[in-house]
């Protein structure tokens, strides 16, 4: 079934060539978003994936970590924490530095977030290309003392080194469906 499902994400996900940089073909997953049925059988099969790990929360990365991240919790019933960009979240924050593959960026998490030592965490973003974001909420999670049981994405690009990068931090990694260089 993850065959054909990974076929139908694959159909509803938009190649934007030069976005937001020339050079960079960047995956629109927002098509996916937009087909009610393609959405919901991709946020079950993440949570499915992920089930027997037993993750207490769930951590998404700003933004649309955010848009699979939170119907995946609920899959989970499991609480749902956000990683966003720097200067966003009131309160206490700790961040991380990191680089992408355009540039840099900074990642926080509120310090009041529900995750302490030994909380089971299963991290959710869209995308994994360089793993700087994913890596940098990583960092966080373990800082606060949780334990990654995994990180779920819709889409891999695996000419980048984004899901081997978070294989060598110890963190097992899924994706619903992967894109070869100038595959559509």
């Amino acid at each position: 079934m993850l065959t054909s499902l990974s076929a139908r994400i694959k159909s509803l996900i938009r190649a934007v060539p030069d976005f937001p940089i020339p050079g960079i073909r960047f995956r629109d997953v927002m098509g996916l978003v937009e087909d009610a049925d393609g959405f919901r059988e991709a946020t079950a099969a993440l949570a499915d994936r992920f089930r027997d790990a037993a993750p207490e929360v769930v951590v998404g990365i700003e933004a649309r970590g955010f848009i699979f991240g939170v119907p995946v919790a609920q899959e989970l019933g499991v609480g749902f924490v956000p990683v966003r960009k720097a200067g966003k979240l009131p309160g206490e924050v700790r961040g991380v530095d990191y680089e992408l593959e355009y540039g840099t960026a900074r990642v926080e998490m509120q310090e009041v977030a529900p995750i302490g030592v030994g909380t089971r965490v299963l991290l959710i973003d869209d995308l994994v290309a360089t793993g700087g974001s994913a890596a940098a909420a990583i960092e966080l999670v373990r800082g606060m003392g949780g334990v990654v049981v995994g990180a779920g994405f819709v889409v891999d690009l695996p000419e980048l080194p984004g899901a081997g990068r978070l294989r060598d931090l110890g963190v097992e990694v899924f994706a619903l469906c992967s894109f070869l260089g100038e595959e559509e």
